[in-house]
């Protein structure tokens, strides 16, 4: 029988507490172990309750959640669902999650309906549950790097010869700021990534992978060229593609039912790729439960595409790429398959232009 987790729940608005302990105390498998409404408070129930995981506000008096979160991280480590409003900074969420914590829920509005903020809480407690604490270490904020001039003519990029699509969810963001900022900027192709995270948040990371490394990172925009050396990170809560248009791919975003419970998809992604790349097309699969990014995998495998996973020892849940590996060809920590995507994008591309191909 599987053991009830037991959860700190930990907010100074009392209604919002008294929806967490609601929440919690109906859904099987966890149970409300104390709560805090404050900082200073969820760091003694911390020690008192002993609890499995911590559901953790961001804006409170006294001593702040990400104080907080970091004092846990570092003397009483175990994972922290941060539940956030939505007047929180993109950049204090994803501090957090340089934090530690493991993923991010937002708190519904005022009269909306509370079932899917019930669904997304409970998802992300069980993601919480299954998460490797050695691999939710603090990491602090990476330095910007000195970007190198652009050696690009101003006239119109060619078209990107290849595309790298990439998919994660929990744990992605740190995941992604170790692979994507290890791309080099005259990358033969283009990056597309589908990060399982709240609207909103999406532009924030977009800026932070961009100052990481040397490639041109943005949130994608409908419509928008595909372009080599670029990286395009799908907004939250909407499905990225790309489509053929007059001889040249573009990015097209639509809000299309969830697929395997998540908008963005992987496998929406992927199978994109393949129809537009054939076996110029590559795909990653990151840390994340559930299974989003399997069967795209297999699609650009079957066209002849490269494939690559995360493996278990470097990913925070390895639900997603464990369900991806029987068709991936290269299994790795992030960096490792950041210098084989590259490789591979450059290859092919070679292989392209000795062929006079075209997109």
């Amino acid at each position: 029988m599987t053991r009830s987790l037991g959860v700190l729940v930990v907010d100074d608005s009392e209604m919002m507490r008294a929806l967490l302990r609601d929440v919690i105390g109906r859904a099987a498998g966890f149970h409300v172990v104390g709560e805090a409404a404050t900082g200073y408070e969820a760091i003694r129930q911390v020690h008192e309750t002993e609890p499995d995981l911590v559901a953790l506000d961001l804006r409170m008096p006294d001593l702040n959640g990400l104080d907080a979160l970091g004092y846990i991280m570092s003397e009483a480590p175990r994972p922290v669902v941060v539940v956030s409003a939505l007047d929180a900074g993109g950049d204090d969420v994803l501090r957090a999650l340089d934090y530690g914590a493991v993923e991010i829920v937002t708190k519904p509005a005022a009269g909306s309906d509370e079932t899917d903020f019930s669904e997304r809480l409970l998802r992300a407690l069980r993601a919480a549950g299954m998460a490797r604490l050695t691999n939710l270490r603090f990491q602090p904020p990476r330095e910007p790097r000195r970007r190198r001039p652009s050696s690009r003519p101003d006239a119109r990029p060619a078209s990107a010869a290849a595309a790298i699509g990439i998919v994660a969810s929990t744990g992605g963001p740190r995941a992604l700021m170790d692979l994507v900022p290890a791309l080099p900027a005259a990358l033969p192709a283009a990056v597309l990534i589908a990060q399982h995270m709240p609207p909103r948040f999406t532009a924030s990371l977009a800026r932070r992978l961009a100052e990481a490394g040397e490639l041109h990172v943005t949130e994608a925009v409908d419509g928008e060229a595909v372009l080599p050396g670029r990286a395009y990170l799908a907004p939250g809560g909407r499905h990225l593609e790309v489509a053929r248009a007059g001889g040249h791919a573009t990015i097209r975003l639509h809000s299309a039912p969830p697929v395997h419970g998540v908008r963005p998809s992987g496998d929406v992604l992927f199978a994109s790729l393949a129809r537009v790349y054939g076996p110029r097309s590559l795909g990653a699969v990151l840390t994340g439960m559930g299974r989003d990014g399997a069967e795209g995998l297999r699609a650009i495998r079957e066209v002849g595409g490269a494939t690559y996973a995360q493996d278990r020892e470097s990913s925070v849940i390895f639900g997603m790429p464990a369900a991806a590996a029987p068709h991936a060809t290269v299994l790795g920590p992030p960096e490792r398959l950041a210098r084989s995507l590259a490789e591979e994008a450059f290859r092919r591309a070679a292989t392209r232009a000795a062929l006079g191909g075209a997109t």
